[in-house]
């Protein structure tokens, strides 16, 4: 690449792909998982490690960029987007806090060419032996595993078979880094949206991996990296990639139902459907909704990344204005597929069309546990001053 293409932005390189994007999604959803000349197009355009620390041949983007550049990835399609989310901030946390043996065997002896996904969620448990752990598990759902030379994997440190605890009623929850061949997928991505993300199901019976290629899932303490997000933790750089990533499907959603307007007449109506009062209404209140939403994230992700790069701690409260704000960014823009998926008509409902695709995406990708009814509650006791600090927020 040359020093422009070095230069260019997440969205600017985005849109570089947005012809073999569109061009390959239904191959993609028959596929089950990303297609080869998308995943080489990440490459050559510089995006899939464009997250990373500079030493992991990143750029080290701010959140602004960050979500600007999930938007319009899930514009473009939803399983594109989603990877987006899954791969790129999953080898930019490895890299940041991977010890330097294991930032070494993955990122350095591979030309920083690094492609992981998979769970981060602690669904495995490694007995502690000299050296590292002997993991056993099984992970659901393993976002942008298909194409993934490497696997993350949460687990829970075990000594002669009982918990190793961080703090009190705290159990130590770490995650681990495997090569693909460690692992056995067993697939299960039979799914009503989001096909096209190689989400499989994999397990890992007694695997040993080594102290260096582990580190622990709630740590904001970079090994590389001057950005502020890496000094924020895994937790908001992943709860910005889910709200970006429900706007960027919601946007699509609006502006092809907008341009659909403008020629569609509805059975028993007189004119197209851009003529209709009530759409018009809901037009406006839904854009506004979509713009609210933008401005909540880009805001909260922005301010917040800002005061932790002038040396402040990310405190509690921050964390969780960071993660309400995903959630409502996704409430938002459920309820936003819900009004242009209707107002489409039966546009919406035949295979193929982007409306449809987008309506099924955008409901698949927000049954995620990660914006659910329980962080809003867990961020509301921290505001209403139950709870100090809830576990994952």
């Amino acid at each position: 690449m040359t020093i422009v293409e070095l230069d260019r932005t997440g969205p600017e390189r985005v849109a570089s792909l947005a012809e073999v994007v569109m061009a390959e999604a239904p191959a993609a959803e028959a596929a089950r998982t990303t297609t080869a000349p998308v995943v080489a197009a990440l490459w050559d355009s510089g995006l899939m490690n464009l997250f990373n620390p500079v030493a992991a041949g990143g750029r080290e983007p701010s959140f602004r960029e960050m979500v600007a550049t999930w938007i319009d990835m899930a514009y473009l399609d939803g399983s594109f987007g989603w990877i987006g989310i899954a791969n790129l901030p999953s080898a930019a946390a490895t890299a940041a806090y991977l010890p330097d043996a294991g930032f070494a065997e993955v990122f350095t002896a591979h030309g920083n060419q690094v492609t992981l996904g998979g769970q981060f969620f602690p669904n495995g448990t490694a007995e502690v032996v000299d050296g590292g752990y002997r993991l056993t598990g099984a992970w659901n759902f393993g976002s942008g595993t298909g194409h993934a030379a490497y696997v993350a994997a949460g687990f829970m440190p075990l000594v002669d078979g009982d918990l190793v605890w961080a703090s009190e009623g705290v159990p130590e929850l770490r995650v681990a880094i495997l090569p693909r061949a460690d692992v056995t997928f067993t697939d299960g991505w039979h799914v009503q949206g989001l096909k096209g993300t190689g989400s499989y199901d994999y397990e890992v019976h007694d695997v040993l991996v080594p102290a260096h290629r582990t580190f622990a899932l709630f740590t904001r303490e970079p090994l590389r990296g001057a950005s502020a997000a890496f000094h924020m933790g895994l937790m908001p750089i992943t709860a910005a990639g889910h709200a970006a990533w429900a706007l960027g499907v919601a946007k699509s959603m609006l502006d092809d139902v907008e341009e659909l307007a403008a020629s569609k007449v509805r059975m028993g109506d007189p004119a197209p459907l851009a003529n209709k009062a009530s759409f018009q209404r809901g037009l406006a209140h839904h854009l506004s909704m979509w713009r609210a939403a933008r401005l909540l994230v880009d805001q909260t992700f922005g301010d917040i990344e800002d005061a932790v790069a002038g040396g402040a701690p990310l405190t509690p409260l921050q964390r969780a204005d960071l993660r309400v704000a995903a959630v409502y960014a996704t409430d938002c823009s459920r309820a936003i597929a819900e009004w242009a998926h209707l107002a489409a008509g039966t546009t919406a409902i035949r295979e193929g069309s982007r409306i449809e695709r987008a309506f099924r995406d955008l409901y698949t990708g927000t049954q995620h546990a990660f914006i659910g009814e329980k962080v809003a509650t867990d961020a509301a006791q921290v505001w209403l001053g139950l709870e100090p600090d809830p576990i994952g927020l």
